[in-house]
């Protein structure tokens, strides 16, 4: 009989292996399928577009947390990832006239060998340092797309044709976030799972390795520069993807969506989510995203009591988001993830407090 948590046996190896282990985990599973398949009948098509940018940044939060939460690794290059598999899609699609998810693919693998490149300094550098190494990548690629104005035909951004798979189109207005949600949802559900997967086979427990000691990871047999440069690729691929479907989504691809700030964000949303877990860089995606037009609506709501939270709205924006970060990594540097873990186990074990 094996424990994997407190209270929690197996009585055999294929139920060690389930990805859920209990009802409640199953019931909780079966109510956001519900919640996720009734959402696009009950937003409206604001917030609807809210949920697929939310989806979007889950699929780059994922591949960010593969690197940094799962591998040790730190990168600031993720805006820099972002803009290739952006323009790289746009151009193949619409210059070159390749099917869009031939494009998409093509741009996944272009971004994972453009990461793959900038993990080489990985080999030799650590913490701060590759952190600098990978600000570089990030300064790199936003100089080629600011200034290669090939990449543009002088314009200065892309316009992207309207996503077409297989022969659907999608569709005006009114059904164009609804179907834009469908693909996401799909695609955000397929990157989670290849995810959760992943930790569960070699190459998986291999990044793990090296995060947690990487001497006593190659003297049992690790091949730490292989394990680092596929985590590089493994990541960069992720953001790769999200930044195709950020292009094909928003129809107009421009450097401006793609700077440094972007890259930060995407840090944050794994810090508050939680370094080293999936679901955790799915609630920072979560959070994250919403978490600027939730201070909008504050500021629109509190406008006549408090005027100057309209007038100076960038920089309380910019406040809040520096606030959060400062509080989780003093109260819970875990993240949301942890905190929904101990309610979990507070109903769980209750009466008991463990």
């Amino acid at each position: 009989m094996a424990a994997t948590a407190t209270g929690i046996h197996h009585r055999s190896y294929t139920s060690e292996l389930r990805l859920r282990a209990t009802r409640a985990e199953y019931l909780r599973l079966g109510l956001m399928t519900v919640l996720l398949l009734v959402l696009p009948f009950v937003l409206d098509n604001f917030w609807l577009s809210q949920a697929n940018l939310i989806l979007i940044a889950v699929i780059g939060a994922v591949g960010l947390n593969i690197l940094v939460g799962y591998t040790g690794q730190i990168s600031l290059g993720q805006g820099g990832f972002l803009a290739v598999g952006a323009y790289s899609s746009a151009i193949l699609s619409d210059r070159i006239g390749l099917p869009t998810p031939l494009a998409i693919i093509a741009a996944v693998l272009l971004t994972a060998a453009v990461g793959t490149f900038f993990g080489l300094p990985g080999l030799r550098l650590k913490g701060l340092y590759l952190a600098i190494a990978t600000l570089a990548s990030q300064m790199i690629i936003e100089f080629v797309i600011r200034r290669w104005d090939w990449l543009t035909l002088d314009q200065g951004y892309l316009n992207v044709e309207r996503l077409n798979l297989f022969g659907f189109q999608i569709g005006g207005r009114q059904v164009f976030e609804q179907q834009w949600y469908w693909v996401l949802l799909l695609l955000a559900g397929l990157t989670v799972l290849t995810a959760r997967n992943l930790f569960r086979t070699g190459l998986g427990r291999s990044f793990m390795a090296v995060r947690d000691q990487d001497i006593a990871a190659e003297a049992i047999g690790v091949n730490i520069p292989r394990a680092k440069l596929t985590a590089f690729a493994v990541s960069s691929g992720f953001v790769g993807l999200a930044g195709a479907l950020t292009a094909h989504y928003s129809e107009v691809v421009s450097w401006e969506k793609f700077t440094l700030d972007v890259s930060i964000l995407y840090l944050a949303m794994i810090i508050v989510g939680g370094l080293g877990s999936i679901a955790g860089a799915v609630y920072g995606a979560i959070f994250m995203t919403l978490l600027p037009e939730l201070i909008r609506q504050l500021s629109l709501g509190l406008g006549d009591t408090l005027p100057f939270l309209a007038d100076q709205l960038p920089a309380v924006r910019n406040a809040v988001f520096g606030l959060v970060i400062i509080l989780f990594l003093i109260l819970e540097p875990r993240g949301l993830d942890r905190i929904w873990q101990r309610i979990k186990d507070y109903f769980r074990f209750w009466p008991f407090r463990y």
